[in-house]
Parts: structure tokens; C-alpha cells; sequence
């Protein structure tokens, strides 16, 4: 049988090679005997987003912890990631789980599990299932009714999209929204955030809202590359205020302003800090993910917030948000979390606090961008993905390691940081991250500094010097 290993955020694999059946009944199995070990009278909330085969699994799941007598509640059709989080909370269950491989290829489908406080479950909790995992598929599952545990009471429908979509209305101020006249388009990428827009702004205008598991041959993921049709859409209307993008299954965003012109992650962490400190008049700490901009760490010192750093992977991040007072827990990848809601990326949820507070101010995204510029000055992010062999992969990791780079090119570095990868500074603008896939002969680049041009020369440099690794 198949070694079965949770990475940043759950178990994913290929449908019908890795990612099979039998292998989501062994990880159902061993979250059964989790469960209850945990819990007196255990309840999990179980759902599944637009990927294929999502039904079937997410019932093989229900199935088993059902035959463990374990109550579940199961989504009457697909669902967001956050949506399964915010059940958790709401519906006070021992687990949430989606079957779902949130922007990856569509040719793979995942687990992932979400604690009874509404966000990734934490990372020794998973290590704990990891390890319980049989080496074989418990019991013959042809033997297992759906229909049967429902007769019985342990399995029972629920609509999470509905209770989402009135925990949306109770938070925003939609009808402020709605009165601004501000245009919003939103591409799902064919996720399962599409139904939730529809409902809520059906006036905005819309791209990839139909169920393809699919997605159209593009990963759903919410980066600049895999949005062209989106971009383009935007710049062909010419009214739309805010483009929002959502990735597979909702957790993540993307966002457009009004020209067609990509914002990343960490402007939009600085425009939520802006809004909720000097508009909400909220406090609490700011936590982000190592590879998020040191300029979040500027804007956190003049409004005297706390500011915390943490590795890689939105599962640290929930682990501070369910033990300290935060403002908001962000990463480079788009996952943003923030006080008021769960401690869970939501890519909805973060797109309607931009719009919000537009509506609020009055204000474009470019002048709302430029007011928080103001105090951290301009910056320019890139990252790249490089492709390399294993061995080079790893003789790059161990000179870092071993503290041979002293310059990249013309750039000589001052100081390295190493909480997760190697963060080489040039100045206190301008810094290279390496960072090695844990899975792939793959090293991820990341540069910052005052401009564009500045940031793809950083790379461009540090490109040669591990080439001759």
C-alpha cells in the first residue's frame, strides 16, 4: 500500500494513481480512531469541492466514520474550504474535512482537516493521524450504506453555502456596497466559490462560475499567469472597479484593479491593516508567512501593532491566530486571514473587505494603495520557480547552509535570515529568499526591492551564481 504523507496543507495525489478509494478509507480510518480518542461524542463536518470524483470520496469518508459510530454531517453539494472551517465553528464539531486539492492540477484531489476552532488543523494533531494510518483499506467497503447511516441518524445533509452566504450578510455592509455603484467581476477559476458571488452580487460580472473539474486545462490557482482571460475581461469592459479571483476551492485570492493590473498578496495585507487599524479602529498582532515583505513589518511599527514572523505554510499562522488577540495572518500566496472571522485563508471573505472599503472611502484601489505607500514606500515583489536537478537543488541548499554566499552578482549581502529558507539581505529594501520544495527538485526565488526592474535583475543574478553551483 501507498505511504500516505500530509504536507503544508493535507494529503494530495493524483486521482485514480495514488489518490484512490481504498487510500482515502485508510486516511478516513485513521481520523476515526483520531476522533475518537479525542472526543466523547465525536462530530465531523464532511464536504468536497468542484475537483472530480469529490462526491464519491467525500461519501467513502462519511462512510467510514459512520462505521465507526461516529456523526457526520455531509455537504448537499461542493463547497469552499473556508465554508467547511467556518461549519466546524458553527455547527461545533470535533473535525472538519475537505476532500480537495486546492490549486493544484486538476488531475489531483486532496484531505484536508480543519480543527473544531475553524482553521487548519495543527501540525502535530496531523502527525498524530499521519501515524495511525493502517497499512491496509478497513473492512470491505462495498459492505458500507450511505442510505443506511442516514436511516440511522449518524449521516446527515447539511447546506454550508447557505449558512456562509447569511454569516457574509450579518458581517458586511452589502447594501453600502451596492449603493456605491461600484463593478465587480469575479473569476471562481471554475472553484467552488462561483455559487456564493452569484447569490450575493448577481449584478457582477462573472468568469469560469460553471462546474468544470477540469478548470479549463489551468491550474486554479489566483496568480497573475493563469488569469490573462480574467485580466483581459476586465480591460475589455472598462467600468469594473475590482476584479476578485478565487482559486479551487476559495481559500485564496487574486485581485484586479480597475486598469487590468495585478495586485499581490502583499499590498493587499497592507491595504486589510490599513482599513482595519485606521478605519475599523481594530488592534491585535500581525502575523505573516517568512517569504511576506519585511514592509508589513514597517506599516505593523507605526501603527505600534505586535508582529510576529512564522515559516512557511498557513497552518503556523492559524496556530498563533487560535492563541493570541490577531489582527491579521497573512502569506505571499494569496491565503489572508482576519480578525472577525476564522482563523482560515478566505479568499471571499478578504476580496468583500477590499470592496468594502472602497465603499467606505470613496476611494479607487490605486488610491487606496497609494495612501498605505505613503507610509511604507514603494516596493516591487517577484518570485520565480526554478527547475533543476535534485542534486543541484541540494548542493545550492548546502551553501547556503554553510554560509558561501556573500554576493549575488553586484549584490553583496549584509545579513541572512533562516527561519524557513535563507533570506539574503542586500540593504533593508532590498533582499533574495531561497526556499526548496520539501516534494520537487524545485528552488523557489523570491526578491524584493524599490522596483520592477530591480527585482528581475536580484533574481536574474542569483540565477547565475546557483547555475554555476
Amino acid at each position: 500500500m501507498t505511504t500516505i504523507k500530509f504536507g503544508t496543507d493535507g494529503w494530495r495525489a493524483i486521482i485514480a494513481q495514488e489518490y484512490t478509494v481504498d487510500n482515502v478509507a485508510r486516511v478516513a480510518a485513521a481520523v476515526s480512531q483520531w476522533v475518537i480518542d479525542k472526543h466523547k461524542t465525536p462530530l465531523v463536518v464532511v464536504g468536497y469541492d468542484c475537483r472530480f470524483g469529490g462526491k464519491l470520496f467525500a461519501e467513502v469518508t462519511a462512510n467510514v466514520l459512520a462505521s465507526n459510530n461516529i456523526k457526520v454531517l455531509l455537504t448537499n453539494g461542493f463547497v469552499s474550504t473556508p465554508m467547511i472551517s467556518l461549519g466546524a465553528v458553527k455547527y461545533k464539531a470535533s473535525l472538519g474535512i475537505i476532500i480537495t486539492a486546492s490549486h493544484n492540477p486538476p488531475d489531483y484531489n486532496g484531505f484536508k482537516l480543519k480543527g473544531e476552532y475553524g482553521g487548519p488543523l495543527l501540525e502535530e494533531n496531523v502527525k498524530e493521524i499521519e501515524g495511525i494510518i493502517p497499512a491496509n483499506t478497513p473492512g470491505n467497503l462495498k459492505d458500507l450504506s450511505l442510505r443506511s447511516f442516514i436511516d440511522k441518524g449518524l449521516v446527515k445533509y447539511i447546506d454550508l453555502e447557505e449558512m456562509y452566504c447569511k454569516h457574509v450578510e450579518k458581517n458586511f455592509d452589502l447594501k453600502l456596497i451596492k449603493r456605491s455603484g461600484l463593478k465587480l467581476a469575479y473569476d471562481s477559476m471554475y472553484g467552488a466559490g462561483q455559487n456564493v458571488i452569484k447569490k450575493l452580487f448577481p449584478e457582477a460580472t462573472l468568469l469560469h462560475c460553471v462546474h468544470n473539474p477540469s478548470f479549463g486545462g489551468t491550474a486554479p490557482e489566483p496568480i497573475e499567469r493563469n488569469l490573462s482571460e480574467f485580466e483581459t475581461l476586465i480591460k475589455k469592459e472598462k467600468n469594473i472597479d475590482m476584479g476578485l479571483a478565487t482559486d479551487g476551492d476559495a481559500d485564496r485570492i487574486g485581485l484586479y484593479n480597475g486598469k487590468g493590473h495585478f495586485i499581490d498578496s502583499h499590498h493587499i495585507i497592507l491595504l486589510l491593516i490599513n482599513y482595519l487599524v485606521n478605519y475599523k479602529k481594530m488592534g491585535g498582532k500581525v502575523c505573516v508567512a517568512f517569504s511576506v515583505t519585511d514592509k508589513v513589518k514597517k506599516l505593523s511599527a507605526k501603527y505600534k501593532l505586535p508582529y510576529e514572523v512564522v515559516k512557511v505554510g498557513f497552518k503556523y499562522v492559524c496556530g498563533v491566530m487560535i492563541s493570541e488577540d490577531v489582527l491579521l495572518g497573512g502569506e505571499e500566496s494569496g491565503g489572508i486571514a482576519i480578525k472577525g472571522h476564522i482563523p482560515e485563508r478566505d479568499g471571499i471573505w478578504i476580496g468583500l473587505t477590499i470592496l468594502e472599503y472602497m465603499a467606505k472611502t470613496g476611494k479607487s484601489l490605486d488610491e487606496l494603495i497609494k495612501e498605505v505607500l505613503k507610509m511604507t514606500g514603494k516596493f516591487a515583489y517577484k518570485r520565480i520557480d526554478l527547475h533543476i536537478t535534485e542534486e543541484l537543488k541540494q548542493s545550492v541548499l548546502n551553501s547556503c547552509k554553510q554560509g558561501k554566499y556573500s554576493a549575488f552578482g553586484q549584490y553583496k549581502v549584509e545579513r541572512i535570515t533562516d527561519l524557513d529558507g535563507f533570506k539574503f539581505y542586500f540593504s533593508e529594501d532590498e533582499w533574495l529568499m531561497i526556499r526548496a520544495s520539501g516534494t520537487e527538485p524545485v528552488l523557489r526565488l523570491y526578491s524584493e526591492a524599490s522596483s520592477d526592474s530591480s527585482a528581475d535583475a536580484i533574481l536574474a543574478a542569483a540565477i547565475k551564481v546557483i547555475n554555476k553551483a
